[in-house]
């Protein structure tokens, strides 16, 4: 049997078809010569039971290439050795409208795989969950989590296609629900920059607020993936950027650490925030004077007196900076022969270790050590020999 499909014209004019033929074979019908303008081509699909043809069709967006007795529920819920069934794949490319009228019922869309995911999920994380007939999207289908607890809400949510689902189904009680780590649909959007794609009538102070089970807020999450600018700035308050985790960590410390200090407003970067330490008594200006943001500090903030904060080791921010070779955004009047001599507690100094690390280019000239002469190089040398027994 053969059918013939027309599409848009081709170039010059010419028309643009394919004309389809099912061969017979051992099942029959499993075999499809495809005649175009430019040629013709053969595909061998195997058996209709074939688990490896029905999910490579469903894959590269086949499935309508196939023969219509091969499109049943019970191929179409074939596992592979991931659990995918061809009907997952199929809501995951955008497959869904090749599957035979009336086919998708409530319980196939509920089917799990391996990690727990239903073909629900995947028509999210594919955004084609328009796919879906709407009488199958429900608040029961929308629930059922994944082996994580990832609903698929929350999917959703991290893919930013909220706004695909209908606004009944969406309510102040969705944005509590919660994955094993306690995240919430926010967590996932401020992880995955998708926050500025929720309904702004559901990102508030209260629900920016909410802890996961490291007691990390929505605004943490944020600054750690760097898309704390997605947050309207009228919640970026000095009391929800305190907000610590179980380790002690605030807001600060979150965006310091990860490279983001950039995006906390800088009139919040005072010196009571930036030496507020973490259980395990790291501060703010230490983790900036780590991961190279100093210049991000104000001017009038960054003194000679914050920068000689210590931490529970002793070290102090000059320390951390000539560690990681961060002097050169210090201001040079602030880097004097004095401070370069401050030790922590294991009695190593600031210019040691930046001349350890190799960043001793990064000190001003008039603090530089002199060179050694040629008496001193040749003790120095004398020193470091070993005796010859």
């Amino acid at each position: 049997m053969g059918n013939t499909r027309l599409g848009a014209p081709a170039r010059h004019g010419k028309p643009n078809w394919e004309k389809h033929f099912y061969l017979g074979g051992s099942p029959p019908g499993t075999a499809l010569l495809i005649c175009t303008p430019g040629g013709v081509r053969l595909e061998v699909f195997g058996s209709p039971m074939s688990l490896t043809d029905l999910h490579a069709a469903a894959s590269s967006g086949t499935l309508g290439r196939l023969p219509p007795n091969l499109l049943t529920a019970a191929n179409l819920t074939v596992r592979n050795a991931a659990g995918n069934t061809p009907l997952h794949l199929a809501a995951k490319y955008g497959g869904l409208p090749s599957l035979p009228p009336g086919l998708l019922t409530a319980e196939l869309l509920a089917l799990k795989n391996s990690a727990g995911y239903t073909p629900l999920h995947h028509a999210v994380l594919g955004d084609h969950l328009d796919q879906v007939p709407p009488a199958l999207v429900t608040r029961e289908g929308l629930l059922q989590r994944s082996n994580a607890g990832y609903s698929v809400y929350h999917l959703a949510a991290a893919q930013g296609n909220l706004q695909s689902l209908p606004p009944p189904l969406l309510g102040e009680s969705v944005f509590q629900l919660r994955t094993d780590v306690g995240n919430t649909l926010l967590h996932e959007a401020a992880e995955n920059g998708t926050l500025d794609r929720i309904p702004a009538e559901f990102v508030t102070a209260e629900n920016l607020a909410h802890k996961n089970l490291g007691g990390e807020t929505v605004l943490h999450t944020a600054a750690f993936n760097g898309h704390l600018d997605q947050i309207p700035p009228a919640l970026l308050t000095n009391a929800a950027l305190r907000e610590t985790t179980s380790a002690g960590d605030t807001v600060f410390h979150a965006a310091a650490i990860s490279g983001h200090l950039g995006q906390i407003p800088p009139e919040f970067l005072t010196v009571e925030n930036l030496t507020t330490a973490s259980k395990s008594g790291f501060t703010v200006i230490h983790a900036a004077a780590e991961t190279g943001q100093l210049d991000r500090i104000p001017a009038q903030q960054l003194t000679a007196e914050l920068l000689l904060t210590r931490n529970d080791n002793g070290d102090t921010p000059l320390h951390a900076a000539a560690f990681t070779g961060h002097l050169d955004q210090i201001p040079a009047e602030l880097i004097t022969t004095e401070r370069l001599q401050t030790r922590n507690y294991e009695a190593m100094s600031v210019l040691q270790t930046a001349i350890d690390r190799g960043f001793l280019p990064q000190i001003p000239e008039k603090s530089r050590p002199k060179p050694p002469n040629m008496l001193r190089r040749f003790f120095q040398k004398l020193s470091g020999m070993q005796a010859p027994f």
